[in-house]
């Protein structure tokens, strides 16, 4: 998840960006549970993003998704299982940008594809990192480790499916991208610091150059 070219400045994202396109229909028009259930995911990713496990409410997010918190149970069913899915979701959808990322290319030049494409979806939609971010932070809970060690373990068969690397190779190209986590968490990309932007620099070499 690294070797990107072009880190953007985050300078419009916020998190409360919802991952997909909003399922919430107009005014007056009758929703189906699908688009209900899609629409409570997009705003629970948002509010786990901003809050953690822990932080993160059922009722708020009960009123911003314009619903009772009673349907949010009836959806999910706990709070548990409703942060598994935005995990879940945020793990699956991080895949397939991948996929997109990475095209009909192969070998080395699809991680640098991928690597690419990830230094500019962390920054423009943050979300995405938090969510992230929620999601290791609350491994203690077997369920969310097991969401967390299924979707990260798909990133990496991907990456060495596509590339044909070597363990230590594919290592790197991970541990770069965890450095690329951590320093826009801090928000490096916007209040740099020199010696944050020297570790954004060494992000930006090929994943197949050595350390």
């Amino acid at each position: 998840m690294a070797n990107h070219k072009r880190f953007r400045h985050p300078e419009a994202a916020t998190l409360t960006t919802t991952p997909r396109t909003s399922s919430a229909v107009p005014a007056g028009t009758r929703s189906t549970a699908a688009e209900r259930r899609e629409h409570l995911l997009n705003v629970a990713m948002a509010e786990f993003a901003q809050r953690g496990y822990e932080g993160g409410s059922t009722e708020r997010i009960a009123k911003a998704a314009g619903i009772s918190q009673p349907y949010v149970f009836r959806l999910f069913g706990s709070k548990q299982l409703l942060f598994v899915a935005t995990i879940e979701r945020c793990m699956s959808d991080t895949l397939a940008m991948f996929e997109d990322a990475t095209g009909d290319g192969r070998g080395e030049g699809a991680l640098e594809a991928i690597g690419n494409r990830y230094g500019e979806w962390i920054t423009s939609s943050p979300i995405y990192l938090q969510c992230q971010l929620a999601g290791y932070a609350a491994c203690d809970v077997p369920e969310v480790r097991e969401a967390m060690r299924l979707g990260y373990g798909r990133l990496v068969e991907f990456a060495e499916r596509v590339s044909g690397a070597d363990p230590e190779l594919v290592a790197r190209f991970f541990a770069k991208g965890m450095l690329l986590n951590v320093v826009t968490a801090m928000q490096i990309p916007t209040a740099p610091t020199e010696w944050g932007m020297r570790l954004i620099a060494g992000c930006m070499t090929k994943p197949c150059n050595s350390t």
